[in-house]
């Protein structure tokens, strides 16, 4: 049965459950290096899929009509879904104030 992402939340939750499975497959690897190759698969995913069209006055590829404007809106991206996900903060954070 073929399967259809429909939201960004699935695709999300696809990628942490390739993530998972990873990990799973690979005991002794190091979490972060997976996350790093994951994270550095999507940008490169991200920065493919975000080319500007080939008209210079389209007013939706503006945003994203310098490589420098599509670094700054994937840093924009990157913020507000860290900030949103429930491990931004860790109890082990050195920030955290102890009783």
């Amino acid at each position: 049965m073929e399967q259809h992402l429909d939201t960004h939340e699935d695709t999300a939750r696809e990628l942490v459950e390739l993530g998972n499975r990873l990990a799973d497959l690979s005991p002794e690897a190091d979490l972060r290096d997976i996350a790093d190759g994951l994270l550095a698969g999507a940008v490169h995913w991200w920065l493919y899929a975000h080319q500007p069209c080939e008209d210079r006055q389209c007013e939706e590829c503006g945003p994203i009509s310098t490589a420098d404007l599509r670094l700054a809106e994937l840093r924009r991206l990157l913020q507000e879904f860290a900030r949103s996900s429930d491990y931004y903060h860790s109890p082990t954070d050195h920030d955290v104030a102890h009783a």
